[in-house]
């Protein structure tokens, strides 16, 4: 098991960990009922922190974050020698969680896509993981949350019996409502991006080779260009010049004070 606490990332703390350890933050947060905020990032996920100060805060806030993308785990072991062999990607940490939740009669709740993602999903689920709980789905209702929204959402979950929260709104949405919902509910909030449709079997994963050499970016660029190019083509390059300047201690990449206040206009 490997925790190497949180490092910066072009000034976002990322924690050098591996599968074990992360898998074991999540389970014994859901075995003790406490909150636990914690997200997968990939290059994209890293930038949105780069580009936007207030949700840098955010993100520096979370109790784990992982390096989900091979630049970032590539990053941790050259900024900081965690000497990490392996990512933390979200849809395998997400299956990790969901066979250790099953083994341990944790209940899961599962929170975003669309009610068709879900229904697959589950369905999924239920075949993989036949002593699986679902406490209950919702589907994201793609806007702002309303006045008393929140608490509506929290009330719900709760009362699922739910022990384990997977949130997957994409990013950097899920982000924000992890950080938003962490204070109303006492289980671990885990945003899981595009986890829902890899294990409802609507997106493919990339060969293990593309996996291993950092280049999934360009399988899922492939897969939609029109929505992803600019994420990818754009921003990878500026993340490689943000790293390098960081490594040569050109720019000082200090990471902003963990954000403590309320957010309260948030996607739901």
């Amino acid at each position: 098991m490997i925790d190497k606490g949180k490092n910066s990332v072009l000034g976002v703390m990322v924690d050098a960990v591996d599968y074990e350890a992360a898998t074991d933050k999540v389970l014994a947060a859901a075995r003790e009922g406490r909150p636990l905020a914690v997200t997968a990032l990939a290059v994209h996920g890293v930038m949105t922190g780069v580009q936007d100060k207030a949700h840098n805060a955010r993100l520096n806030s979370f109790d784990l974050v992982t390096p989900d993308g091979q630049p970032v785990r590539w990053a941790l072991n050259s900024l900081h020698h965690a000497a990490l062999v392996d990512r933390v990607y979200g849809p395998e940490l997400t299956n990790r969680v969901l066979i250790k939740a099953a083994e341990e009669g944790l209940p899961v709740y599962l929170y975003g896509s669309t009610e068709p993602t879900l229904e697959r999903l589950i369905a999924a689920l239920h075949v993989k993981l036949p002593g699986l709980k679902i406490a209950g789905s919702e589907p994201s209702k793609f806007r702002t949350a309303g006045p008393g929204e929140p608490e509506q959402i929290a009330g719900r979950i709760r009362a699922s019996g739910a022990r384990i929260v997977l949130v997957g709104l994409g990013c950097p949405r899920q982000e924000q409502f992890v950080y938003a919902m962490r204070p109303l509910i006492d289980a671990p909030l885990l945003a899981v991006g595009a986890a829902f449709d890899y294990h409802a079997g609507q997106l493919k994963n990339p060969p293990p080779w593309m996996q291993k050499r950092g280049l999934e970016w360009l399988w899922r660029l492939g897969l939609e260009p029109k929505r992803l190019w600019r994420r990818y083509l754009i921003l990878n390059p500026i993340y490689l010049a943000r790293l390098t300047a960081q490594k040569t201690k050109v720019w000082k990449a200090a990471p902003p004070p963990p954000a403590a206040e309320p957010l309260t206009s948030f996607p739901v």
